[in-house]
């Protein structure tokens, strides 16, 4: 009598999604193998990341709580500030991560990015890096893949975690593409001074809104979004000048935090964009997750947090003894699909009055109800 073998999985895309689902599977006992176009699996980018209750939640279910706590900076309070620096309101945040969780956590992403590369690394799937999903044909029962270097091989399913721009998105037919919002945000790493200790958002001034997080003892990200302007407009070496003409209108801390806004190579400069996609998030044997099937602006630092649920339920349904079939993938989109509105909604909404100019946008009002929402299991 032999043994039934062990489904295989093709994850395209090492980021917070991918990197998430290819540990769940691999504990569950599947065969993975994760491809990433990123010959540095992007260990380097980014500023800092906001991770709510509901995120470290599933990075707990990951076995990452402690490595993820160690070196991020909890706080528990939001604080709403004139552009001068005046406290207006300071709300309490809920945790939708439960009691025993923080309600917010603030890390540098290259530092949660290299805490879930070391857990798939630590997991036994096997890792092709510089390498991206040439061609995807599908069968009743699976998927054969032809890779960049010329090479093929066959999956029972293929997850599609290639974020924004997803190529594997295209490839079955989903014709969705993220849309600009008509925001802009300028991002930058920076020493934390110390009387930061959670975030504060200023509305108003010469940008819609001015914050900051702490992402460590030491660190802090700090973000300015305008209206957003002509990618080329923005000449990569005056980066630090146009953050920082932006940031000195801005008191309160800021003052402390222009002082090392320096380096253009340390600013980063994107639009906000908006896609959720309707019907399904499946074609036969390809599913999505992530920024592949969803994105919203990060208004409500919500973005990972999406993408870790949308691991954990998929994972959660592929592992339950059900058939890979057309039902379970309904299922995982009818369960994620609700929340995920929610979110994006709620965080294009909050884009809608800064640009609108609604003096009396309920802002506070909205992410509580939102948050109240993501309280619970996804």
């Amino acid at each position: 009598m032999t043994d039934t073998p062990s489904p295989t999985v093709l994850v395209i895309g090492g980021g917070t999604a991918g990197n998430a689902v290819t540990v769940l599977l691999r504990r569950a006992g599947i065969t993975v193998d994760l491809i990433e176009a990123r010959p540095d699996w992007n260990a380097t980018t980014g500023s800092g990341i906001t991770l709510q209750g509901n995120a470290l939640r599933v990075l707990r279910d990951l076995g990452l709580w402690a490595e993820v706590e160690a070196c991020g900076f909890p706080f528990g309070t939001l604080g709403i500030t004139a552009p001068d620096g005046t406290v207006l309101h300071v709300a309490e945040d809920i945790r939708t991560g439960g009691e025993d969780l923080p309600a917010t956590l603030g890390m540098q992403r290259p530092r949660l990015q290299q805490i879930l590369i070391d857990a798939v690394r630590a997991c036994g799937a096997t890792v092709r890096l510089g390498t991206t999903a040439e061609s995807l044909e599908q069968a009743a029962d699976g998927v054969s893949v032809r890779f960049s270097d010329g090479s093929e091989d066959r999956y029972d399913l293929v997850v599609g975690a290639d974020g924004l721009g997803s190529a594997t998105r295209a490839a079955i037919g989903i014709a969705d593409k993220p849309e600009p919002t008509g925001m802009g945000i300028w991002r930058i790493a920076a020493p934390r001074p110390e009387c930061v200790d959670r975030t504060d958002l200023a509305y108003g001034g010469p940008a819609y809104i001015a914050g900051y997080t702490p992402t460590g003892e030491d660190t802090l990200y700090a973000y300015l979004v305008e209206g957003c302007r002509d990618r080329a407009s923005v000449d990569a070496a005056d980066r630090a000048d146009e953050m920082r003409r932006l940031a000195q209108a801005y008191g309160g801390a800021w003052p402390e935090i222009t002082r090392h806004i320096t380096d253009s190579a340390q600013v980063n400069y994107t639009w906000f964009t908006r896609m959720l996609v309707e019907g399904s998030w499946h074609r036969g044997r390809v599913v999505l997750v992530g920024d592949a099937a969803h994105c919203c602006p990060p208004t409500m630092a919500q973005g990972a947090a999406m993408s870790l649920e949308d691991a954990l339920v998929l994972a959660e349904l592929l592992t339950s003894g059900r058939a890979w079939d057309d039902e379970l993938f309904q299922s995982y989109y009818d369960r994620r699909i609700p929340r995920v509105r929610t979110v994006v909604e709620a965080s294009v909404q909050i884009c809608r009055w800064q640009l609108d100019g609604v003096r009396d946008a309920d802002v506070p009002g909205l992410i509580g109800r939102t948050m109240n929402v993501l309280k619970e299991l996804p």
